[in-house]
């Protein structure tokens, strides 16, 4: 499984950006950068996070850092895989 593709497809997916998230790199920043995405949304990319991945995220377990990029998604959803 391409963890990258796969987080960028739920980025795309949760925010409704038509596609633009095929485009993000790594170090695209989210939290703050985009206007789609606000407290709503991350909620709604943590739920679909979960459903996809497998896993549960504990409320302590994430901060505002976990979305400061694509990157950082990436590496908080392969830390969790393990």
């Amino acid at each position: 499984m391409d963890i990258r593709k796969e987080v960028l497809a739920i980025i795309d997916e949760v925010l409704s950006l038509g596609g633009r998230a095929n485009d993000f790199e790594l170090d695209t920043p989210l939290l703050g950068a985009l206007p789609e995405l606000d407290s709503m949304a991350v909620v709604g990319l943590i739920n679909m996070i979960e459903e996809r991945f497998g896993f549960v995220i504990e409320d302590d377990e994430i901060d505002g850092a976990a979305f400061a990029s694509v990157g950082t998604v990436v590496e908080f959803v392969e830390a969790k895989l393990g």
